[in-house]
Parts: C-alpha cells; structure tokens; sequence
C-alpha cells in the first residue's frame, strides 16, 4: 500500500503563507488514484481535525477555520497531495497530516510541523 510523506512544514509569521505537499511513495497509480486524500492537523493536547479533504472527483471539503484560506488540491500523475495554506495564524500551529482512504482503510503520514509565530 506504500507510505504517505509529508514535506514543506516549517516556521512563518503570521499573515505568511506555506504549502505543504505529500507523496503517496511506493502506492500504485490504480490505488491512489481512486482514494479520498486529506489533510488534518492536531496541535499540542488537542484531538486530530481535518482540515481539508479531496475525493477522486476532485470534490473539496474544508473546515471552518480553513475555508477561504487553504486550498487542497491533488496531482493523480505524480501522485502528490497539496495544500496551499495563506494568511496563516497562530491558531494554526500544529502537526499537519495526510491522509488516504480507500474501501474503509486508513493510512496516515508521519507528519509536519507548522509553526506560526512571530
């Protein structure tokens, strides 16, 4: 089933923007390609929330928080999930995860850390 990696986390100020990207390594294009993707985030002693999903349709979801700001998107040919995060705040600080599912199955990458501070 191959493994998700998470990259582009890091440290910016607020107002700034990331985007942060996961690989669906070692996962073949006939899995991928019809699994719902999404990105959920858990800050310190806090429960794990999503923050965005995508479906195989292209079909977008987002939380409260993330709508208008986020933008999800995924590229099936490089197997690649993406999320465009603008006008970040502290509140957003937090380990972001990507997430695959497929007929009931769940697979989680290891994680970035996102980091809003001044």
């Amino acid at each position: 089933q191959g493994r998700l990696v998470e990259s582009g986390g890091g440290l910016v100020q607020p107002g700034g923007s990331l985007r942060l990207s996961c690989v669906a390594s070692g996962t073949i294009t006939s899995v991928f390609n019809p699994s719902t993707l999404g990105w959920y985030r858990q800050a310190p002693g806090k429960e794990r929330d999503l923050v965005a999903s995508i479906t195989s349709t292209g079909r977008t979801e987002y939380s409260d928080s993330a709508k208008g700001r986020f933008t999800i998107s995924r590229d099936n040919s490089r197997k690649r999930l993406y999320l465009q995060m603008n006008g970040l705040a502290p509140a957003d600080t937090a380990v972001y995860y990507c997430h695959r599912s497929l007929d009931g199955r769940n697979f989680w990458g290891q994680g970035t850390q996102v980091t809003v501070s001044s």
